[in-house]
């Protein structure tokens, strides 16, 4: 369960471990050529603003993907994305980024409204859904972005909030990446429109947001009741399958720890999968290869 203790310590962990490692839309025909403005703005978000990050190679004439990072809670989304190393990828990857923040509760700390477990813990009901989905609106006025290679990035709070995306605003999602999150305990919660790429990235030693499920305020599922829920959602055939590959994500960690099991045969293409850190904490140790790790799983998984 997330402690006020384990709440205010959050920021400063993520950062130190981020230090440790890392050194409304307007429609178009199918056929029309979009008009952008010659000077795009790179600020985005109203009252809860965010500035667009835009590889030095963007060409309005050339759909681009968008990555949107959603921070832990108490954090905030430039050091999220720092710590995932997606930061440095923008021009090497060619994609653009957003890391927006959360809502500020009464504690002072920055959340997002994901689901009934996590985490707005003083019920003020904000609603990030719309916040987020209409960031990917205004900048899509602006920047020519693939709507198909619509991604998301986050970790716990965040994670949560990227698996609630992925409930309720399929059809603008392409895949979702949640690091220690999870999807509603209550299955009947989440109805996506079509199917939606997922990985989830686990620590099986986490023991703020823990991988057999538990409890904040109210309960959220196990890692293997998420995956088994995108399953029935993606339409994908039921049994997880073991990859021979293993990863080496966590550099605290010896060797190859992270294993990685998916369920096949999804519909349109889709994949879910698991990454599970085997020894991997709340906020593991990445290794520098992260944010590559993870920008080649979501480009490898457009909306079909």
């Amino acid at each position: 369960m997330l402690t006020p203790t384990s709440r205010s310590l959050y920021a400063l962990l993520l950062l130190l471990a981020c230090v440790a490692g890392c050194g409304e839309s307007t429609s178009q025909s199918p056929n029309s050529t979009p008009a952008f403005p010659s000077m795009p703005r790179t600020t985005f978000g109203g009252t809860r603003p965010v500035t667009i990050q835009v590889p030095s190679a963007y060409d309005a004439g050339h759909k681009t993907p968008l990555i949107i990072v959603l921070h832990g809670y108490g954090a905030n989304g430039a050091v999220q994305a720092e710590y995932l190393r997606l930061t440095q990828l923008v021009d090497s990857a060619g994609f653009l980024l957003l890391a927006p923040d959360g809502t500020l509760d009464a504690t002072g700390n920055r959340f997002w409204n994901a689901t009934d477990a996590c985490c707005d813990f003083g019920g003020i009901n904000v609603d990030d859904v719309a916040y987020i989905h209409g960031l990917i609106d205004d900048v899509e006025l602006d920047y020519n972005v693939d709507r198909k290679r619509v991604y998301l990035v986050g970790h716990s709070n965040g994670a949560f909030m990227a698996h609630r995306m992925a409930c309720d605003d399929a059809a603008e999602i392409g895949a979702i990446v949640s690091l220690a999150g999870a999807t509603f305990e209550d299955a009947t919660l989440c109805k996506p429109s079509e199917p939606v790429s997922i990985l989830d990235i686990h620590g099986d030693a986490d023991d703020t947001i823990l991988y057999n499920g538990g409890t904040t305020v109210h309960p959220y599922p196990s890692e293997m009741q998420t995956m088994t829920d995108w399953q029935v959602h993606d339409q994908c055939t039921p049994g997880l399958v073991t990859d021979p590959t293993t990863l080496n994500l966590d550099s605290r960690l010896p060797g190859n720890e992270t294993t990685i099991q998916r369920f096949d045969g999804c519909a349109r293409g889709t994949d879910v999968e698991l990454w599970t850190i085997h020894g991997g904490a709340h906020i593991p140790t990445f290794t520098n290869d992260i944010g590559t790790d993870i920008w080649q799983w979501l480009s490898d998984h457009p909306k079909a």
